[in-house]
This record gives C-alpha cells, structure tokens and sequence, in this order.
C-alpha cells in the first residue's frame, strides 16, 4: 500500500467504537468495524476487510481493551496497521466546550483539557480520551487530530444557544447550549441537497440522528440553527440510556426525598435511564424482539421515544418554516423503518408522507421513503462520520 495515503479514525462512543481506515482523497473505506455492547456480558468487533467479514465475540472489559482487540482484528485479517500507509489519526470527540471549534492537533495540553471536559460529557469524553492515548502509544510519530462533535453548533443563534437562568451564573460555568452529534448532523445535511439535486444555501433539512444516543437538528441553507442536546448529551431526544428532556425539578425531588446525592443522580441519568431505565435494554434489536413477545415495559419505552421523536419534528418544522427534507441517520434511524413510519405518521397536513412499500424495502444507501404526495422529502441518509474525520485530519498533514 502507498506510504502516507490513510487514515486512521476511531470513534469511541459511549458503549461502542467506530474504527475505519480510510483514503480521504479517494473517499474509500479501506478496511473498519465495529466494537460494540462494551461492558456488557456479550461483547462483540465485527471487522471488514477486502470483502471479507471478521467477528470475534466475547465480553470486552473496557474501551482500551476495544480498541487494542481493533488493532489485532486489523493484523488477523492480513492487513498490518505499520504498513498500512497511515499519515494521521483522527479522533472524534464529543466535548469541546467554548475551548474548541474547529479541528485540533492533539497536544499533551490539548488531551488534558478534553479530559477537563469530561464533566460536561461524562459518558464521552473519558472514552474519546482513552482512544487517544492508546492511539498515540501505539503511533507516537503521527499526527494525531481531535474533531469535536459540537464544532457545528457554534453558529446556533443567541437566542436558541442561551438557557433563560441567571446570566452571571451561565457566564461564569459556561452554561449554554453547545450541541452534539455535530460531525453527523454536518455531513448528512450536505448530503440531502445533493440527493435531491438542490442548492445547499436553499434547502432547509431536519436531522434525526438515531443511534445508542440521539439528536435532532434543525439546517437552514447548511447552517445549524436549531438542536435538541444542550449543554450536555443528557438533553432532547429519548436514548439508550439516557432520558433527553427531563423537569429539573425531578432531581431536586429525588435529592429531598430519596436522598440521592450528585454521583446517584449521575448514574441514573447517564447509565438507568431512556430505552434502559424504562425497558431494562438499550440495544433496539433487543428492545424490538420483547415488543414481539408482548413485554409492556418495552411498547411503553417505544411509544415514549416515538412521541419524543415526533414532538421535535414538529418543532423544527415550526423553527425553520419551510422545511426542504427530513432526515433520517445512525443505527436506529437507518435501520428501524417502523421509527421512521410511527414518529411521523399522521403528519400529510404538514406537507409530510411516508411511503409504506418505500421506507420497508431493503436497502443500506442513501434513498428517498416519502409518498409522491408528499411536500417534504423524507429520506434515510446513512452517515459517515469517519469520512468527515478524515477528512479533517488529512488537512493537517
């Protein structure tokens, strides 16, 4: 392989890591896969190369552990990362604060204040952080390049980026609202107006990005005006583990009357709670298999997040005014077409339609599920992350 042509970009999510080695230029997956259920009892990398379908499964205690099971999944199947050309190491990174906008060059002082974050970004930034410095152990000659998941949001007006508390207070800690999912929320709205054939600066897009966590974003003309996450990912949308909007009174209750203190409210917010607090799984295959068996919990947990779903879409139809597309992304929402059906079903005097036969059949690329009726498009657009990461990376080299 040509010296100096890749890159190298993990992503290390809350409970799974994204890795994939790619040709930015080209803009070719080379060879990648999947680390998933971390920490759980049934652990699992599912690896691709040259056509060819790697799976190792088994519990995987922690990240590192992930990302060093990566590395070998890459050697296993004849492709050596020493060899493979690399010239950069992209890093998403869910947190950037006020500190960071555009991307970074990893510096020990840059590695440091992404950890600082990592109060605002508990279940994130820990694990972006060990992807780093398990990256830069086993490349220490690379260049390494942190690309922040709120980098997109910083054009959110005033008005939607200020929560209404006391003002010296949110200047002194920062308190504002900084978005997330940022990386996919850009690349899929680029997108739409290409698969639609229209002008970028005159297509309005509602994003839904449905994964293990999950936001919504409101694009006007490619830029960012509106998101459901906030100061933290805890914000908006119902999520594996996480609740989304929730009255912070609840929390002051649970302090006065069951004694929680910060550390309790901090696992019940981040790890028992969304699709996992109310159903008892946070995988939707899983949550899927117990509606079919008749489980209560889990229907309820779906309607839940079904109507979450649907009252952001119709907020953003309300934030844009005239909306061009509505997107949906990431695992669940490119995947689980009965979400698709259900968060917008009953929505024709909106403008927007679902076409039945066209949202249920097979297909992994990017395609339009909408009615011909229908005044919107409505699409599903696979994201690709990592390419934007590469991107971006292959930028500093």
């Amino acid at each position: 392989m040509s010296a100096n042509k890749t890159v190298l970009v993990i992503n290390s999510g809350s409970s799974s890591i994204k890795y994939q080695l790619v040709d930015p230029v080209g803009e070719a997956e080379i060879a990648g896969g999947l680390v998933e259920q971390i920490g759980e009892p049934d652990g699992r990398i599912v690896h691709e190369f040259e056509g060819r379908r790697y799976e190792l499964v088994g519990p995987i205690a922690d990240h590192a552990a992930g990302l060093r099971l990566a590395y070998d999944m890459f050697a296993d199947s004849g492709l050596n990362l020493d060899d493979a050309g690399i010239a950069a190491v992209g890093h998403r990174v869910v947190h950037g604060g006020t500190s960071f906008h555009e991307p970074t060059l990893i510096t020990g002082e840059v590695l440091a204040e992404i950890v600082r974050l990592s109060e605002l970004a508990p279940l994130h930034n820990p694990p972006n952080a060990i992807g780093i410095e398990v990256a830069r152990e086993h490349f220490p000659d690379l260049p390494h390049v942190a690309v922040f998941d709120t980098g997109f949001f910083r054009s959110l007006p005033e008005a939607a980026a200020t929560y209404a508390i006391d003002r010296e207070v949110a200047a002194a800690y920062g308190v504002r609202r900084y978005g997330f999912h940022g990386t996919s929320h850009e690349y899929v709205s680029r997108q739409v107006p290409q698969l639609l054939g229209r002008e970028p600066a005159e297509t309005n897009t509602i994003v839904l990005h449905l994964g293990n966590g999950a936001s919504a974003s409101a694009v006007r003309g490619g830029v960012a005006v509106e998101t459901s996450m906030g100061l933290t990912p805890l914000e908006g949308l119902v999520m594996g583990t996480r609740p989304g909007d929730l009255d912070p009174g609840i929390l002051l209750h649970l302090h006065r009357t069951a004694g929680m203190n910060v550390e309790d409210l901090d696992v019940l917010l981040n790890r028992r709670s969304g699709l996992k607090g109310m159903s008892g799984v946070n995988d939707f295959r899983e949550l899927g298999r117990l509606r079919a068996e008749g489980d209560a919990a889990a229907q309820l947990a779906y309607e839940v997040y079904v109507h979450r779903l649907r009252k952001y879409v119709g907020a953003y139809l309300a934030v844009l005014g005239r909306v061009d597309a509505i997107a949906f992304t990431a695992g669940v929402g490119e995947n689980a077409a009965d979400v698709r059906e259900d968060a917008l079903a009953g929505l024709e005097r909106l403008g927007v339609a679902v076409d039945a036969a066209r949202n249920r059949a097979p297909g992994r690329g990017a395609r339009v599920i909408s009615a011909e009726s229908s005044e919107v498009s409505v699409l599903v657009v696979p994201t690709n992350e990592e390419l934007a990461i590469a991107q971006a990376a292959w930028r500093f080299v």
